[in-house]
């Protein structure tokens, strides 16, 4: 098993089921990326650097979406 830590709640994947790169765990989390900023491990992540951006057990990923209203 590895785990990422998501917006602070541990996420358990099994090894060969854990999202390659960032943008495949947005995909699995069914996240449009144009409507999220995401830090990996502290750092922001360009929304075009998404497709190359691996993961590794034991990162900390935050995700924050852009919500349209008022």
């Amino acid at each position: 098993m590895v785990i990422l830590k998501i917006n602070g709640k541990d996420k358990q994947f099994e090894d060969d089921k854990m999202p390659a790169t960032l943008a495949d765990l947005l995909q699995y989390l069914r996240v449009d990326s144009a409507t999220v900023v995401a830090e990996l491990d502290g750092q922001i992540i360009e929304r075009a650097n998404f497709g190359t951006t691996f993961l590794k057990n034991g990162q900390t990923i935050e995700l924050v979406r852009f919500v349209p209203g008022g």
